[in-house]
C-alpha cells in the first residue's frame, strides 16, 4: 500500500499488512478490482463505485489478492459522521473519484484543496440522514461578515468557504433555506446595507463604493427599483 500524500490520496492494495485503527476518518471509494475489507469483525467487498467510511477508533484490515485501486480521504471532518455508509448518488461520485485520481498526479492540481469537500458533497448530496445532522448555517453572522466585505468581488465559494462547505453544497442550502439563489441573496445583502447607508446621510458615491455597486447610476437604479415596488 502505498503512503498518502496529504489527506486525499490514490492508493493500490494487495495482501494484508494486519488490522489497525486510526484517530480520523477514512473513506475509501474503488477504482479498480475488488478489495476485501473488514471492520470490527464485519466484511465487506468494495468494488468499482462502491465505497466504505470508517470511523475513528474502529479496527480494520484490507486485503486485495488481485490488486485494488482505490481513492482514500484521511479526514478528521465530522460531517462524514452522518454520511451513509455508500455514496448516495454512486455514478456521480465515482465520476469525482476518477477526476480527482487523475488531478493528483498534477502537482499544480487544486484537487487536494478542494477534493476532501466535493468528496464528501458528492457522498451525502439528497440523503435524509445527512439532511437532518447538517450543521446549521448561521445566515444573520454570514450577512455581517458580507457586508464588511461588500466593496469586493465576492465568488459562490468565498461564501461557502465562511461556513465550510463545498460550493456546490453552499448554493444548494442556500436556495433550500432562503428561497433565493447565492447572488439573489448577496444582491439582497447589497441592497440593504444601501438604504441603511443612503439613510444615515452618506453619498451616492460612497455608497455605491462600499456595496460594490459598479457605479453611482447603478446604485440610483436600485434603489429605484426598489421604491417602484
Amino acid at each position: 500500500m502505498t503512503s498518502p500524500q496529504g489527506p486525499l490520496s490514490l492508493r493500490h492494495y494487495g495482501a494484508s499488512h494486519g488490522s489497525h485503527a486510526h484517530t480520523h476518518f477514512q473513506i475509501l471509494l474503488g477504482l479498480h478490482g475488488v478489495l476485501e475489507l473488514e471492520v470490527q469483525g464485519r466484511g465487506q467487498r468494495i468494488g468499482t463505485g462502491q465505497g466504505c467510511v470508517i470511523t475513528p477508533g474502529e479496527r480494520h484490515d484490507f486485503e486485495a489478492r488481485s490488486g485494488s485501486r482505490c481513492l482514500v480521504l484521511d479526514t478528521t471532518h465530522a460531517g462524514w459522521a452522518h454520511c451513509p455508509p455508500q455514496p448516495a448518488q454512486p455514478a456521480q461520485t465515482l465520476a469525482l473519484a476518477h477526476y480527482l485520481a487523475q488531478a493528483l498526479q498534477q502537482t499544480d492540481s487544486l484537487a487536494q484543496h478542494y477534493g476532501p469537500l466535493l468528496l464528501l458533497d458528492a457522498w451525502r448530496l439528497h440523503s435524509p440522514a445527512a439532511r437532518r445532522h447538517e450543521r446549521p448555517i448561521d445566515w444573520d453572522q454570514l450577512a455581517g461578515w458580507v457586508q464588511h466585505h461588500l466593496h469586493q468581488a465576492l465568488s459562490v465559494a468565498q461564501l461557502a468557504q465562511q461556513v465550510f462547505l463545498s460550493p456546490s453544497r453552499f448554493a444548494e442550502r442556500c436556495r433550500r433555506e432562503t428561497g433565493l439563489s447565492v447572488m439573489q441573496w448577496l444582491r439582497s445583502q447589497r441592497l440593504t446595507l444601501a438604504v441603511q447607508l443612503r439613510g444615515s446621510g452618506l453619498s451616492v458615491a460612497e455608497t455605491a463604493r462600499r456595496c460594490g455597486y459598479q457605479s453611482p447610476s447603478a446604485l440610483t437604479a436600485a434603489l429605484r427599483r426598489v421604491r417602484s415596488h
